[in-house]
Parts: structure tokens; C-alpha cells; sequence
């Protein structure tokens, strides 16, 4: 599952609609309390370390595979908090 290639043209792709959409996410919250840009930019490092993950070779012990798994999570982890604080008025 995580060994798919993927193109640095649709690693971009994708990078830019995440951007996109936390942009949207920011741009919609109410109460200025509720933007979570450090949150956000960390989400968007994820992504962007998921990618890398994924360009690299796969002879790595399981490793990498691991190391994915653990930046996924931390992916949900991360877009579980943001909402959490957009449900809760914020920081």
C-alpha cells in the first residue's frame, strides 16, 4: 500500500490541494481564537514528510514502511486536533 509511486508532479498536486484546503479550513473558522495556523503548518510538514517517505527507496529493513505509518498517524493526530479546537472555540 505505501509502496505506490508517486510523481513529484502528483506529490505537488496533492500538496497544493492539502494547502488549499487547510487555507479553506482556516478561512471558514468564526472567532479568530479558532485558527489553528501552527497546527496547520505543522499538518502541512506531515504531508509534505509523507511524500519524501515515499520517494525514497524501499530497502530500508521496514523502516520506512514504519516511518510512514507513524507520520500517518500523526497526520490524524494532528487534523483530529485542529477540528477538536474548531468544535471547542480554539486554542
Amino acid at each position: 500500500m505505501f509502496d505506490s509511486k508517486i510523481t513529484r508532479r502528483g506529490f505537488a498536486t496533492a500538496a497544493a490541494t492539502g494547502v488549499a484546503a487547510i487555507g479553506l479550513v482556516g478561512a471558514s473558522v468564526d472567532s479568530a481564537d479558532a485558527y489553528q495556523g501552527n497546527m496547520e503548518r505543522a499538518l502541512a510538514s506531515l504531508y509534505q514528510a509523507l511524500g519524501e517517505l515515499r520517494q525514497a527507496t524501499s530497502n530500508k529493513g521496514g523502516h520506512r514502511v514504519k516511518a510512514m505509518e507513524l507520520v500517518s498517524q500523526a497526520v490524524a493526530e494532528t487534523q483530529a486536533g485542529i477540528e477538536f479546537a474548531d468544535e471547542h472555540g480554539g486554542g
